[in-house]
């Protein structure tokens, strides 16, 4: 019997899918690290370097004569051309503008100087970058004391009862805190159990033993497990079961919340494998304790 022959088109598809596959990380993440930076530039330093400017425009006049930068000097033949330009362009700002005095012209004419000043010299630019992070440092090392966390504290609580804002902020807080490792979630070890029915594997997060009224009122063995749900996986149902229902799953905490936070898609390497030999291994894993550790009346 002949091997089937392969197509180009069947080919292209397996060449470019695998191509895809190679190239698509790093792509995604250039372009999640660029659009970072993008926004940061955007939302703040752009901002910071706007007031540093002003700053300047404010204390440039107030400086010697001779130490005047020279986009600050502005001649009378400067004022008049500038005037002249702005009625020409015929819009309702310009025209404001031209029936403004000499001295708020004259501060117009310095805003526009200094800002091409400014985008001449690209390395300007990292000015507004540069303030921002040494205000986050400073913020860190003012709220970061015990008198600093006092006052932040009694500022959140302002912050938290404010309608809409007390809704989202809480949720943003612990987001930001779970990404910059500020916050660790009180997670002991991951495990298996069977939610939301018998047959459905779920993966969980040990949280703490069970509640003593729980284990009376149950007359067994209990812990409480944390369920998470995706893609956030700082959200999710509580729950309490037999403390002999759970399985544990060799994996760390940050790779079972990666796995939720995916769906699904990103698994740790080492537990990765063939389709075929992910699925009878993972079959065998589970129907083998199901008898174990399903019902506690399956283990009696």
């Amino acid at each position: 019997m002949q091997p089937q022959r392969r197509t180009f088109w069947a080919d292209f598809k397996r060449f470019f899918f695998r191509g895809l596959a190679i190239l698509l990380p790093s792509v995604l993440t250039i372009w999640i690290v660029v659009q970072l930076y993008l926004f940061v530039d955007a939302q703040v330093a752009a901002p910071i370097n706007s007031g540093i400017r002003s700053v300047v425009r404010q204390v440039a006049p107030r400086m010697p004569a001779s130490f005047q930068p020279e986009w600050f000097i502005v001649t009378d033949k400067e004022l008049a051309e500038f005037r002249a330009s702005i009625l020409q362009a015929g819009t309702a700002e310009s025209r404001s503008l031209a029936r403004a005095s000499d001295g708020e012209v004259r501060a117009e004419i310095r805003r526009q100087a200094l800002d091409a000043f400014w985008q001449r010299h690209w390395y300007l630019q990292f000015v507004g970058l540069l303030v921002a992070i040494v205000l986050f440092y400073l913020a860190g090392v003012i709220f970061g004391g015990m008198f600093g966390r006092a006052i932040y504290q009694s500022l959140e609580r302002v912050i938290t009862r404010i309608p809409i804002i007390k809704q989202v902020y809480p949720h943003v807080k612990q987001l930001v805190e779970l990404i910059l490792g500020e916050k660790q979630m009180a997670f002991s070890r991951v495990v298996l159990v069977q939610y939301p029915r018998q047959g459905v594997w779920t993966v969980a997060f040990v949280t703490n033993s069970g509640m003593r009224a729980i284990c009376d009122a149950a007359a067994v063995d209990t812990v409480t497990l944390f369920i998470p749900s995706t893609p956030t996986p700082f959200t999710g149902f509580t729950i309490t079961v037999p403390r002999a229902s759970v399985i544990d799953v060799p994996i760390s905490i940050d790779e079972a919340i990666r796995f939720v936070l995916t769906g699904g898609v990103l698994i740790p390497d080492r537990q990765a494998s063939g389709a075929s030999d992910t699925i009878g291994a993972g079959t065998a894993a589970v129907a083998a304790p199901v008898g174990r550790t399903g019902d506690p009346r399956d283990a009696a």
